[in-house]
């Protein structure tokens, strides 16, 4: 028995991360979707589109609830970008399951935006701009 309580435990230190994270709400994922696909837009250097940060409060706290929900989720974002880039980041806003769900949507927004950018660039920034997220300059 000791031995099964044993393994049980060793099991439970190597599992992955994610399997212990909590899921994110589909309002939660669709506002990260959003949000990691206006900066993708932005880090692809899309010409005639910048930040619309209040657009992007508003549209979280439709989404999600409200102002803080939105700013909980954008801080959540911000913390998964310095701790995948290796800068410093504040821990208590680090969500894993934010940063596995925007590496993902990231990987596949920069394959389009790099595969054809002019169109990628046309279609995710209209998008963005339509949702608040983007505005054009």
């Amino acid at each position: 028995m000791k031995l099964k309580l044993s393994a049980i435990a060793l099991f439970a230190m190597i599992m992955p991360a994610q399997a212990q994270t909590a899921a994110l709400t589909d309002a939660e994922a669709a506002f990260l979707d959003q949000l990691v696909t206006a900066a993708a837009v932005l880090v692809q250097r899309c010409p005639g589109y910048e930040a619309n940060g209040a657009g992007s409060v508003q549209l979280g706290a439709r989404q999600l609830g409200s102002p803080a929900a939105a700013m909980a989720m954008i801080a959540a974002f911000d913390a998964a970008i310095k701790a995948h880039d290796g800068e410093a980041y504040d821990r208590n806003k680090f969500r894993p399951e934010v940063s596995e769900a925007a590496g993902k949507t990231s990987s596949r927004v920069m394959a389009a935006l790099t595969k054809s950018p002019k169109a990628a660039c046309a279609d995710y920034g209209g998008t963005s701009v339509e949702q608040g997220l983007l505005r054009r300059y």
